[in-house]
């Protein structure tokens, strides 16, 4: 499944590299935590969960990591953003699995209060992002009762590549389990937090290369999402969705929930040393499911109890970057 790495794509002047976003489909560890909803991610519990599983789940997403933009820019992910992660401890095997133990990665992750603990987590390469910051900024909302209602953290991090500072933001929102009108609210809640971060950003750095990414559990024509690619911001994913393609199916329709959104100084050209260049859905043959009438979904892990042996329900997406030498 794995391919070789080449060199970073150069030119005499450019070096190319690809920042990612992959939900993972609840990455738990085996271990049954009393103050989390995780178990049925135990031996007992629903999904019967197991080593056996749990270690073909991680050598399958390091070998889709490890090709994440290799065709376009020879070189694996300098950065992955991940949602639906338990634990520092399956960062650690997945970050040791055989398609990545090479890429010298190590991760960012805090644990949130999200009641199923599952978080968002940043993967880097350290020998070519070097952190500066970093912080979790937690999310709740206040249910019928008056208590606080947690969802999943933005992860803050701040960075250098190639001493080019970046600032990424991590997300994960609400879902539209309850009803897409009914979680609309909260969704838009945690685009406004988004933005708020992002203007404490422009406050003590004007000219910051900002990059907001995650799964939105919304679409790019969605309100939440256009909130947040305001005049400041480009989502330069809001063509890749079609009634053919996206990061993710549900009943028959394709939805992209998966984005990476950049500042609009990524696009500028003349005099720029760090630019934006393309983005795609990372949708190779080999992570879909062949059968008809689910073929070309993403392979997933689970159908509700059915273990299917998958990666995950979503594709990954990513975006190409170049920064002049």
């Amino acid at each position: 499944m794995g391919r070789e790495e080449k060199k970073t794509k150069t030119s005499k002047k450019w070096s190319h590299y690809t920042f990612a976003f992959y939900n993972v489909e609840n990455l738990f560890d085996l271990v049954d935590d009393p103050d989390k909803a995780d178990d049925d991610f135990t031996a007992k519990g629903f999904k019967k969960w197991s080593s056996k599983r749990l270690q073909k789940k991680i050598s399958n997403l390091g070998a889709i990591i490890q090709q994440i933009g290799l065709n376009e820019v020879g070189f694996s992910p300098v950065l992955v953003g991940l949602a639906e992660v338990e634990s520092a401890s399956v960062l650690k095997q997945l970050i040791s699995s055989e398609f990545l133990k090479d890429k010298e990665y190590d991760f960012v992750h805090f644990e949130s209060s999200d009641e199923r603990g599952i978080d968002t987590a940043l993967l880097y390469r350290k020998k070519h992002f070097k952190i500066l910051e970093k912080k979790a900024y937690p999310m709740f909302f206040l249910n019928e009762k008056g208590d606080k209602d947690y969802t999943r953290d933005i992860l803050y991090v701040k960075g250098l590549l190639e001493n080019k500072e970046v600032y990424v933001l991590i997300n994960h929102w609400p879902s539209r389990r309850a009803g897409l009108l009914e979680t609309e609210p909260k969704r838009e809640a945690v685009s406004l937090k988004n933005q708020q971060i992002v203007v404490k950003i422009r406050q003590q750095d004007p000219a910051a290369r900002i990059i907001v990414m995650g799964d939105f559990n919304d679409d790019p024509q969605n309100k939440s999402v256009q909130s947040l690619a305001t005049n400041d911001f480009y989502n330069p994913m809001e063509l890749l969705l079609t009634k053919d393609k996206g990061s993710l199916k549900y009943k028959g329709k394709w939805n992209l929930f998966d984005q990476i959104l950049i500042s609009q100084n990524f696009l500028q050209q003349y005099g720029n040393s760090f630019r934006f260049e393309n983005v795609s859905i990372f949708n190779d043959r080999v992570i879909q499911v062949f059968d008809r009438p689910y073929e070309g979904r993403p392979f997933r892990t689970y159908a509700g109890p059915k273990y299917l042996g998958g990666t995950s329900d979503h594709f990954p997406v990513y975006a190409v970057f170049k920064i002049e030498k």
